[in-house]
């Protein structure tokens, strides 16, 4: 098989549509998350032998997730919430996140992200940038979401927020930019949506600076 050029474009070496035949899911198990198997009849090489085998997912489906900032205060807006998955496998489920959660059928990405802000941070978002997409584990579920940048008003945060419904519980908190990008440092957190959109921050922080100089001057 041809490597590709080392200088070739970037897109060159992006992700690219499979050659694989796949089944219709089986349903093993319903939940909050469904687990499906297919069967899976894949070419590694265009006109090469097919390669069957099982293959399992976890269905995420459509996703969103907004990363607060408050131009004003130039405070980014976080949370710490309960994650049983990490609680069992590190001993940390107090984990540190970005506002985040699932599209509802019929709902518009955006229009997701306004209400997960309300529900997660108890304030709406006077402006939403979209950021990029991206699969955060797409090993095991199909989950794909959308980042976006939500600008808000970190003055009006309740000390406690969540759906009670859905037993969610969050707990809303400001830092600075400085301390925001601290919380790259090894160990300091472990969810990878945050870590997704704090290394964003990191890239893009002359964006941000900008939007608070922007609203300071509109004082």
């Amino acid at each position: 098989m041809t490597e590709p050029s080392r200088t070739a474009p970037p897109r060159a070496h992006g992700d690219a549509a499979a050659q694989a035949e796949v089944s219709p899911p089986h349903l093993l198990g319903k939940g909050f998350r469904d687990y499906l198997r297919y069967e899976v009849k894949l070419h590694h090489e265009p006109g090469g032998a097919a390669e069957t085998s099982q293959r399992d997912i976890v269905v995420g489906g459509r996703v969103v997730a907004v990363l607060c900032f408050d131009p004003a205060r130039d405070r980014v807006v976080l949370i710490h919430q309960f994650r049983l998955a990490a609680h069992l496998a590190t001993g940390l489920g107090r984990m540190v996140e970005i506002v985040a959660g699932r599209v509802d059928p019929g709902e518009a990405p955006a229009a997701a992200a306004h209400r997960e802000c309300l529900e997660e941070i108890g304030v709406a978002p006077t402006r939403l940038e979209e950021l990029f997409k991206f699969m955060p584990t797409p090993g095991v579920t199909d989950e794909i979401c959308t980042l976006y940048l939500g600008i808000v008003d970190s003055h009006a945060l309740p000390a406690r927020a969540g759906l009670a419904h859905e037993h969610e519980v969050t707990a809303p908190f400001t830092l600075s930019l400085d301390d925001a990008l601290a919380m790259l440092s090894p160990g300091c957190v472990m969810n990878g949506y945050t870590r997704i959109a704090l290394q964003w921050l990191a890239l893009n922080r002359a964006h941000l600076d900008a939007l608070a100089a922007k609203a300071r001057a509109e004082v």
